[in-house]
C-alpha cells in the first residue's frame, strides 16, 4: 500500500502539474492578456519623464553624488 501511494505521488502528481501548467498557457494566449508594444513603450517614456521631473525637482528623495 504504502509503495502504491508513493508510485501515484511520484507519476501522476507531477503530470497533474503539467497539464495545470498547459492549462494556464493556453488559457493566456487565448485571452490575449499580452500588452501591445506601443501601450508598453508609452508607458515606459511616461515612467522616465516623471523620474526625471521629479530629479530635477529635487523631489526623488535621492542624495547627490560627490
Amino acid at each position: 500500500m504504502d509503495e502504491t501511494l508513493w508510485t501515484l505521488m511520484t507519476i501522476v502528481g507531477p503530470l497533474i502539474l503539467l497539464v495545470l501548467l498547459l492549462w494556464l498557457v493556453m488559457r493566456g494566449r487565448r485571452r490575449g492578456d499580452q500588452p501591445r508594444p506601443g501601450v508598453t513603450e508609452a508607458g515606459t517614456r511616461n515612467a522616465y519623464a516623471e523620474e526625471e521631473r521629479m530629479r530635477r525637482e529635487g523631489t526623488d528623495d535621492v542624495e547627490p553624488r560627490g
